[in-house]
């Protein structure tokens, strides 16, 4: 097995490395005056079972799609000297929120995506909390593995809500499934029943509009859950929505910590972030951020494709 990281993934590929009980080999990446690079592994990777993680936020000069050249280009590199398999894994994996025509001539960007992992040889791609499952499963023909943090989650809302009642709030209708999910994680700790909410949320070229508020949240801990926080607009305005409706507290949870811009740590609506480390970089006023590691199921999922093992016992350890 061979297992490398990207620059700008170290910080979490090191730490999946020492969960996974692997080491993080060593590559050369090399930037041209010009704007081109290249980049090649310095150990032999014929006939191995590799791994290559890369997280494809924008971040530090360089862009997602940027970043998913550079990806692209590697795994390539690797099939290209003799590697038996090459696995991306891609704890955020950018351009997944475009899967469907929702305007005349809009792109599919997820399956543009796809097409391309897949022309380079990629055996399998592993993303965590991806936009869409359905979509993300749809678009790659090669196999594709999703994961989620859902466990994690569960743990700390259980922690954060103590003796109040927890109500899971969607800030749009498409994510009610997420909660759904996240309920049942909660309840399997054998607590009393957790409520739902959702709002409603339309978005065109920008601005967000829909003043619909479904569920009661007065003197409960209010969890707002999303896959992402980019500007943290959304989760802003369902957490105003809940504090104007009586809740006592509450709280984001969403796997992608993207803070594009810090209004959402601003907010005095808002008491608690909860992110994971998918995305290495952090606003520098982050007080009320909390960060639980993805890397011990990265390397579980590691573990577990190389090895043959199940990835659905690693999310469901109890089933």
């Amino acid at each position: 097995m061979r297992f490398f990281a990207l620059h700008g993934s170290h910080i979490l590929a090191n730490a999946v490395a020492r969960s996974a009980g692997i080491e993080l080999d060593d590559l050369e990446e090399r930037e041209f005056p010009d704007g081109e690079h290249k980049s090649r592994p310095l150990v032999s990777v014929r006939n191995e079972d590799v791994f290559v993680l890369h997280s494809l936020h924008g971040n530090d000069g360089r862009t997602a799609a940027d970043r998913l050249l550079r990806l692209l280009f590697f795994i390539g590199t690797c099939r290209d000297n003799g590697a038996s398999r090459v696995t991306a894994i891609v704890p955020y994996l950018a351009f997944m929120r475009k899967e469907q025509q929702t305007k005349a001539r809009d792109p599919v960007s997820s399956r543009y995506v796809a097409e391309l992992f897949e022309a380079v040889g990629t055996h399998a791609i592993v993303a965590l909390e991806v936009h869409n499952i359905a979509a993300f499963q749809n678009a790659f023909r090669c196999r594709n593995v999703h994961l989620d943090m859902r466990a994690a989650f569960a743990s700390r809302i259980r922690a954060l809500a103590g003796s109040r009642p927890i109500v899971l709030l969607s800030p749009d209708s498409g994510g009610m499934k997420r909660t759904h999910l996240m309920a049942e994680a909660i309840q399997k700790g054998g607590e009393a029943p957790v409520a739902l909410a959702t709002m409603e949320k339309h978005r065109s070229e920008g601005s967000v509009s829909g003043g619909l508020f479904a569920g009661a949240v007065e003197g409960a801990a209010v969890f707002i859950l999303d896959d992402l926080i980019a500007t943290g607009g959304t989760i802003v305005r369902a957490a105003e929505a809940c504090r104007a409706r009586g809740a006592a507290a509450v709280h984001a949870v969403a796997t992608h910590g993207l803070f594009s811009s810090a209004e959402q740590l601003l907010s005095p609506a808002i008491d608690t972030i909860i992110v994971t480390d998918s995305i290495s970089a952090f606003p520098p006023s982050a007080s009320k951020l909390e960060v639980i590691s993805c890397a011990p199921l990265l390397g579980g999922a590691i573990q577990r494709l190389h090895g043959g093992g199940s990835i659905h016992r690693l999310l469901h350890p109890q089933r």
